[in-house]
């Protein structure tokens, strides 16, 4: 069984650059990529996490280097792409884990905030993975997994433009896995729910709002960035050969239903 599971899981000798690799959950997901085998380029505009980030892999014996980069311009995330083939002689994987948000109401939003929001989760999103596609395709195959939203099917107030450039996100990972299918190339999207981070501290740390949160997800928790490494283990192993342009709900059971208590009747 353990043979098994080493030729479906294992990433042993590949290249995979994850960026957003930083925060929060690009960490998790960098360091569990790491322990399955693959080297690392771990890419982040803030260098102080990327260090943090970078000595947590080295102390898990992983193989890693990092990339200071702000990638919102196609050429700049040309050239991050371009650095990290070099660097490690090739490239295999893609994780997008990059992320912004600015919680306004509609009639609050300003252009400002529209390109703040839209250039970092989608924009960038877009050019890096065409940066990668032709070293990817020289390889002959990989895996692009995106890191999109369940706010790309379910609508909260206060992020709307989050919300559809996630939703972006997930149009073009269906997109992308049809334009390269022939260059065996797999493009997928992991879509969270509400995950623990510094990033949703303003949601998560507030006692009503921990209750609400509690109360409507029903595994009764919010996510933590290791529940997603699974997931995520699958989309970049040979074990999703055969699954592309899929985006996977990963949120506790939010979009399975909610209960509908009965009242209690006189008899």
């Amino acid at each position: 069984m353990s043979t098994i599971l080493n030729q479906l899981f294992s990433l042993d000798g590949k290249v995979a650059l994850v960026t957003g690799g930083g925060g929060a959950i690009g960490s998790e997901l960098a360091l569990a990529l790491a322990k399955a085998g693959a080297r690392i380029a771990l890419h982040d505009v803030d260098s102080t996490r990327l260090e943090r980030a970078k000595t947590a892999i080295e102390n898990a014996g992983g193989t890693v280097q990092t990339f200071v980069a702000d990638t919102r311009e196609p050429e700049a995330a040309k050239r991050l792409v371009d650095s990290v083939a070099e660097r490690f002689d090739g490239l295999d994987i893609l994780v997008n884990s990059i992320g912004a948000n600015r919680r306004k109401r509609i009639d609050a939003v300003t252009s400002e905030d529209f390109d703040a929001v839209v250039d970092v989760n989608f924009k960038s999103v877009y050019f890096l993975s065409q940066a990668v596609h032709p070293h990817l395709k020289r390889r002959g195959g990989g895996k692009i997994v995106h890191l999109s939203s369940l706010s790309a099917k379910h609508a909260f107030n206060t992020i709307s433009v989050y919300a559809a450039s996630k939703a972006a996100v997930s149009q073009l990972t269906r997109a992308q896995a049809h334009e390269w299918v022939a260059d065996n190339i797999q493009v997928n999207a992991i879509e969270p729910g509400f995950v623990q981070t510094e990033f949703t501290r303003p949601l998560w740390d507030d006692t009503y709002r921990a209750q609400w949160f509690k109360d409507f997800i029903p595994a009764g928790r919010l996510a933590k960035p290791a529940d997603l490494v699974g997931t995520l283990l699958l989309l970049v192993s040979p074990a999703s050969a055969y699954i592309t342009g899929q985006s996977i709900v990963v949120d506790g059971g939010v979009l399975s239903g909610a209960t509908w208590e009965e009242p209690v009747r006189a008899a």
